[in-house]
C-alpha cells in the first residue's frame, strides 16, 4: 500500500517501480493519495507553507494515512521499512525536541494498542547500507531517489550528525538505539493521554488530532498556526484577536492608496474592511467578531 503524497518528479516515478513490483511478485496493490484523503497534495502544501516545515505536514499526514489505509484493507498489522539509521535519527530528533512521549516508543519493534492497528519494524537492527547492498546484489528493482523537499528537513541535520559520529565510532547507530531503549522516564513526568479526535476519530492527545489541526490551518489560509505547541498557537490567536478588537473600534477614514472610504488603513500592510468585516494582513484573512476558538 504505497502513499502518493503528490510530489511531482519524485513520487510519481517511484510509483512506477511499485507497479512493476506488483507484477513481479504477484501482490495486491492499493495506492492511496493525500489528494484523496485530505484534499491537498504536498506540492500544494509547499506553496502555502514554504520549504521550512513541509516535512512536518507530510509526516503527520503519512502516519494517519497508513492507519486509514490499513483499516480500509482490513489489515491487522502495518509493516514499515524503517531501518537502524532511521530509528537512530528519530532518537536524536526526539531528544533535541524534548519529545519524551515519542522517545519512549520510537525504539520499539512493535507499537500499538488493542484498539489500534499495531505496527512493526522488522529492519530495526539492519543498517541502511546493508539493505542497499542486498538489493544491488540481488539485482532487485527498487527506487532510491531522495525526496525533492528533504534537503530542508529537520531530520537531515540529525542524519548528518549521525554520519559524522559513525566515522568516529562505527557502532554509533546501534549504540544510540540501545540508549533509546534503556532510557527511563521519571514517574512524575506528565505524559500525554491517548484520546480520540472529535472530528475524524483518529487517535490524538487532544480534542483534535494533529492532522485535523493542520488541515484547518491549510483550509483557512493560515498553515503556520498549525505548527508548534498549542500554547504558542493560542498566544498568536489571542494577540490577533486583540488587534482585531482594537481595529474594530477605530472609525473608518479615507486613504489615497486605492483603499475605499469604508476601509481603515492600520499600517504595516493591514487594512480593515468594515463592509465585509474582514481584516487583510499580509495575505491572511480574519473574520471580524469571531472568538479565538472560532478562528481556529
Amino acid at each position: 500500500m504505497p502513499l502518493d503524497e503528490g510530489i511531482s518528479g519524485y513520487r510519481d516515478d517511484s510509483l512506477e517501480t511499485v507497479k512493476r513490483n506488483q507484477i513481479q511478485y504477484d501482490l495486491p496493490l492499493k495506492i492511496l493519495s493525500y489528494q484523496e484523503l485530505y484534499g491537498w497534495t504536498m506540492d500544494a502544501i509547499v506553496k502555502e507553507i514554504g520549504m521550512k516545515n513541509n516535512c512536518t505536514f507530510c509526516g503527520v499526514f503519512r502516519r494517519q494515512a497508513l492507519d486509514r489505509g490499513a483499516a480500509l484493507l482490513s489489515c491487522d498489522k502495518i509493516v514499515t521499512g524503517h531501518n537502524a539509521d532511521d530509528i537512530a535519527e528519530t532518537v536524536i530528533m526526539n531528544i533535541l525536541r524534548g519529545d519524551i512521549a515519542r522517545l519512549g516508543r520510537c525504539t520499539s519493534i512493535v507499537t500499538g494498542t488493542e484498539d489500534v492497528i499495531s505496527r512493526c519494524k522488522p529492519f530495526k537492527y539492519t543498517y541502511e547500507k546493508e539493505i542497499v547492498m542486498y538489493a544491488h546484489f540481488k539485482k532487485l528493482d527498487y527506487f532510491t531517489t531522495e525526496c525533492i523537499y528533504s534537503p530542508n528537513a529537520y531530520r537531515g541535520h540529525a542524519r548528518t550528525y549521525l554520519k559524522d559520529l559513525e566515522k568516529i565510532r562505527p557502532r554509533a547507530i546501534l549504540d544510540i538505539i540501545k540508549s533509546g531503549e534503556d532510557m527511563a522516564i521519571k514517574g512524575e513526568v506528565k505524559m500525554p493521554v491517548q484520546m480520540t479526535c472529535e472530528r475524524c476519530g483518529y487517535i490524538s492527545s487532544g480534542a483534535l488530532c494533529k492532522a485535523c489541526i493542520m488541515l484547518d490551518g491549510l483550509n483557512k489560509g493560515r498553515p503556520q498556526l498549525s505548527i508548534g505547541k498549542n500554547n504558542k498557537r493560542k498566544k498568536i490567536l489571542k494577540l490577533e484577536a486583540e488587534k482585531l478588537r482594537n481595529s474594530s473600534e477605530s472609525p473608518p477614514n479615507s486613504v489615497d492608496n486605492g483603499v475605499s472610504e469604508d476601509k481603515t488603513n492600520l499600517g504595516n500592510g493591514k487594512v480593515v474592511d468594515s463592509g465585509s468585516s474582514v481584516i487583510v494582513s499580509n495575505g491572511n484573512h480574519i473574520v471580524q467578531g469571531r472568538t479565538v476558538e472560532e478562528m481556529f
